[in-house]
């Protein structure tokens, strides 16, 4: 069962590449970060280990144990973050507005800003949506 999200939440990059090697990620998680593609994706930290060797760190509904040196915090709170139940605020014009959870989060390190991808009925939409493109429905 997943721990509880801490208040307030921090949010961070891990800008990981393979070519780092794989002592930054945890053997137990190294292939499912490696398939998330982690470089521009924003991630919750959710905490870390006593000794400060492992950060546990989130993307939408996975948890990760990554080492700290590569996590990078963002002190610009995204808008959303994974789960919130959101809606477009203005549809193309004959367009029905699109609605869903929030499943991605990447980050744009040039703008500081966030762009949001949602699951609508179980199904990845394939846009990409700005903060000012959404609302909590």
């Amino acid at each position: 069962m997943p721990r509880p999200r801490p208040q307030p939440l921090v949010h961070g990059l891990y800008g990981w590449t393979p070519a780092y090697g794989y002592r930054y990620i945890h053997p137990a998680n190294r292939r499912a970060f490696e398939l998330l593609e982690p470089v521009g994706k924003l991630f919750e930290k959710i905490g870390e280990d006593e000794e400060g060797e492992w950060l546990t760190i989130r993307y939408d509904e996975q948890q990760f144990l990554v080492r700290p040196e590569l996590f990078k915090e963002i002190y610009h709170a995204p808008k959303f973050s994974f789960g919130d139940s959101v809606e477009e605020v203005m549809p193309a014009p004959g367009q029905y507005r699109q609605f869903g959870l929030v499943s991605d989060v990447f980050w744009d390190d040039a703008t500081d800003t966030a762009t949001y991808q949602i699951v609508q009925h179980k199904r990845k939409l394939p846009r990409v949506f700005k903060s000012s493109e959404l609302q909590t429905d």
